[in-house]
C-alpha cells in the first residue's frame, strides 16, 4: 500500500495534467489537425474530395484577391488596435489615479463590464440606428445646422466596422491596463515629483514603461477578434470591406472546405507571428 502511494505522488502532477491534455488535444489540437488534413484535400466545384493537393497553398499564395484580402485586414486591425490602446489607457489611467475611492473604481469598472451581458451581434447590430441615413447622428447633425444632408460614410463603410470592433473590444484593452496600473506602487511616482519629473515625464517614464505587459495582452486580445471577425463586416461593411475572415466565411458557405482550410492555417500562423512577436518584446508573465 505504502509503495502504491509513493507511485501515485511521484506521477501526481502527470495525473493532474491529464483532464487539461485531453481536453487541449480534443478541443484544441485535434480541430487544427482536422483542419490542416482538409486543406490538403481537392474541391472539384461542388464537393469536397479527401484527395492529396497542393493546389489550394498555390492558389492562396498567388492569388491577388488574398493579398489585398490580408492587407485589408491588417490595415483595419492596426487602426482598431490603435484606437483601443489609446481609449483603453485613457480610461484605466482615470480608474485607478484619478478615481480615489476603491468602491467607485470597482463600480465604474463594472459598468464597463455591462455591455458584455449581451450579445456582440446585438451590440454591433445596435449601431445601425444611429449610423443610418435617418439615424440618430445623422438627425441630430441635420437638426443643428452641421451637414444639410446625411452623411453616407457613417453605415454600410469601413467606418462602421472599425467603430463596433472599438465599440466591442475597447475592454478587452481596458482590463489588462486597468489591472497593470493599479499594481503601480505610488511611491514611484512619488518619488519621481520629488526628483523634479513634470506630469508628463511620469507618464513616459514610469506609468507607460510598467505598462508594457497590460498593453501586450490587450494587444492580443484586440488583434485576435479582430483578425478573426467576420460579422461585424457582413452586417456593417455593405460589401464595402473584404477581410480574411469573410473571405473564409464566404468559402464555407460555398462547401470550398479545402480552400477556406488552407486560409484559415495561413491566418492561424501569422496570427501566432504576431503574438510571438509580442511575447518576444514584452514579457508578459509579469501580467500573470
Amino acid at each position: 500500500m505504502a509503495h502504491l502511494f509513493e507511485k501515485i505522488q511521484r506521477y501526481s502532477t502527470a495525473l493532474q495534467m491529464t483532464p487539461l491534455g485531453i481536453a487541449l488535444l480534443l478541443f484544441l489540437i485535434g480541430p487544427i489537425i482536422v483542419i490542416l488534413i482538409t486543406s490538403f484535400w481537392k474541391f472539384n466545384g461542388f464537393l469536397t474530395i479527401p484527395d492529396f493537393t497542393v493546389r489550394n497553398y498555390v492558389k492562396l499564395f498567388t492569388s491577388g484577391l488574398t493579398l489585398d484580402n490580408y492587407l485589408e485586414t491588417i490595415r483595419i486591425a492596426a487602426i482598431v488596435w490603435i484606437t483601443t490602446t489609446v481609449l483603453g489607457f485613457i480610461i484605466a489611467y482615470y480608474l485607478v489615479f484619478d478615481v480615489l475611492s476603491l468602491k467607485a473604481k470597482m463600480l465604474l469598472f463594472l459598468l464597463c463590464v455591462v455591455p458584455f451581458w449581451t450579445s456582440g451581434v446585438i451590440r454591433m447590430i445596435a449601431w445601425i440606428p444611429f449610423l443610418g441615413k435617418e439615424g440618430v447622428i445623422n438627425r441630430v447633425l441635420m437638426s443643428i445646422g452641421i451637414t444639410d444632408e446625411p452623411l453616407e460614410f457613417l453605415l454600410f463603410s469601413e467606418f462602421a466596422v472599425i467603430l463596433s470592433y472599438v465599440h466591442v473590444f475597447t475592454l478587452f484593452m481596458v482590463a489588462p491596463l486597468f489591472n497593470t496600473m493599479a499594481r503601480i506602487d505610488p511611491a514611484l511616482i512619488e518619488a519621481a515629483r520629488d526628483n523634479g519629473a513634470k506630469g508628463w515625464q511620469i507618464l513616459l517614464h514610469v506609468i507607460i514603461p510598467l505598462c508594457k505587459p497590460g498593453i501586450a495582452i490587450g494587444t492580443i486580445f484586440v488583434l485576435s477578434l479582430t483578425l478573426s471577425d467576420f460579422t461585424a463586416v457582413r452586417l456593417l461593411s455593405g460589401a464595402n470591406v473584404g477581410t480574411v475572415a469573410l473571405s473564409i466565411s464566404n468559402q464555407i458557405g460555398s462547401y470550398n472546405f479545402a480552400y477556406s482550410s488552407a486560409n484559415s492555417l495561413f491566418l492561424l500562423i501569422v496570427l501566432l507571428l504576431i503574438v510571438g512577436g509580442i511575447m518576444r518584446l514584452v514579457d508578459v508573465r509579469k501580467q500573470l
